[in-house]
C-alpha cells in the first residue's frame, strides 16, 4: 500500500487534530456495502503503520498498545482507502473486512443495539 516509511508525511501530521491523549477517532467502514463496522483510535504511529502495511492498526486505550485487527482472530481488515474529514479530527478507513468486525462475533460493532428502540426518525 505505498512506500514503507518511518514517519507520517509532514502534511498529514499538520492536518491531524488529536485529542488530549494524542489520539484521533477512526471510523471503519466496509468498502463494499458501506456499513460502519467499528470505531477505533489511532495516533500518528498507528496511522503510519496502517498506511505502510495496508492492515488496520489501532491504539488500544485499555491495553495501552498497538493492535492489528485480526492479528489473533483472523478477522482481518485490508485497508483500501484512508480519508480525513474536513476538520482533520476524524479518520475514515474503507476496508475489506474478513469475518466479523466486532470482538463479540457480530458483523459490526453497531449490530443489535438501537436506542430508543421504539422511535423512528422522521426525515
Amino acid at each position: 500500500m505505498g512506500v514503507v516509511s518511518d514517519s507520517l508525511h509532514p502534511d498529514i501530521v499538520k492536518l491531524l487534530k488529536r485529542n488530549a491523549d494524542g489520539l484521533v477517532p477512526a471510523v471503519v467502514q466496509d468498502v463494499r456495502d458501506h456499513r460502519v463496522l467499528m470505531l477505533a483510535w489511532m495516533d500518528d504511529e498507528a496511522l503510519r503503520r496502517t498506511l505502510a502495511t495496508g492492515r488496520g492498526t489501532y491504539w488500544s486505550r485499555s491495553r495501552q498498545g498497538y493492535w492489528v485487527k485480526g492479528e489473533t482472530s483472523g478477522n482481518i481488515q485490508i485497508v483500501r482507502e484512508v480519508k480525513l474529514d474536513c476538520d482533520g479530527d476524524t479518520i475514515l478507513l474503507l476496508v475489506e473486512q474478513t469475518g466479523p468486525a466486532c470482538h463479540t462475533g457480530a458483523g459490526t460493532c453497531f449490530d443489535g443495539h438501537s436506542y430508543p428502540p421504539d422511535i423512528t426518525c422522521q426525515g
